[in-house]
């Protein structure tokens, strides 16, 4: 049996461009076949809904409140939510797990860190750094940033980029030999077009991921449209569109 879990989702608490509460997607992802959600908030220095002029502790109490009300949501039951963050930099952004609201209130330097700094502090502490759509293309975007050296893996799927940014992000992976991600970087309920990690086992705990990822347990799945009658998810790897370079890059690329 295969474990379903949503790395890359956003709640109207936590991120600007959201529309959904976090208690609001609890029975939504189960109807779809999740076992579990880790919320991955735009941080505030990327689209928060957090008001950037409160002080420190009161900016990280808000931001926290779309996983809690979805942790709250969720409680009682088997689903599963996790905590995460998406931090960004000069466009390019990162999925960070393993750490949680105690990490964030002692450390408010994060804003000023690297990448280099950043990775090794989330790695102290036990966790990982996953690079979020890294060949992403829109209108407010003027360079592709790349971190070959400091992620511990890297989203090759993301259900918001079209097939081709995606395959570019594959080819990405295979050629550095990262540990791949997929998911559906959710922002609305209506959202079809969805990816996940699949785990032939439960997970418990973010801890119980970063060691499954690690570990190379997980494949990245995903799905057209949900709203399809036997809609299924099936492996990234799989499916042609989504793993080879079917057209270039337009904005220049930059290594760090």
């Amino acid at each position: 049996m295969a474990y379903l879990y949503e790395t890359h989702l956003h709640t109207i608490e936590g991120s600007a461009c959201s529309d959904t509460p976090g208690k609001e997607y609890i029975e939504h992802m189960k109807k779809i076949g999740y076992s579990g959600i880790i919320v991955t908030d735009h941080f505030f220095n990327g689209n928060s809904a957090v008001p950037r002029h409160l002080p420190w502790e009161e900016k990280v109490e808000l931001y926290c409140k779309g996983y809690e009300h979805a942790f709250e949501a969720a409680n009682g039951t088997d689903f599963k939510v996790f905590f995460g963050v998406e931090f960004a930099f000069t466009g390019d952004e990162y999925l960070l797990y393993g750490v949680d609201k105690k990490w964030l209130l002692d450390n408010p330097q994060i804003m000023d860190m690297t990448r280099k700094e950043l990775h090794e502090a989330v790695r102290a502490v036990g966790g990982i750094m996953v690079q979020a759509h890294p060949y992403r293309e829109r209108g407010y975007l003027n360079t592709i940033h790349l971190a070959p050296n400091d992620v511990d893996g890297v989203e090759c799927f993301n259900a918001e980029n079209p097939d081709w940014q995606n395959g570019l992000g594959y080819q990405y992976c295979l050629e550095h030999n990262f540990i791949m991600s997929g998911g559906s970087d959710i922002h609305h309920l209506t959202q079809k077009h969805m990816g996940a990690m699949s785990f032939p086992y439960k997970l418990e705990t973010i801890q119980d991921y970063i060691k499954a990822f690690l570990a190379g347990d997980g494949t990245p799945v995903f799905t057209r449209d949900i709203d399809e009658e036997g809609f299924e998810f099936r492996p990234v790897a799989g499916e042609r569109s989504l793993v080879e370079e079917t057209q270039p890059h337009t904005l220049p690329v930059v290594v760090h």
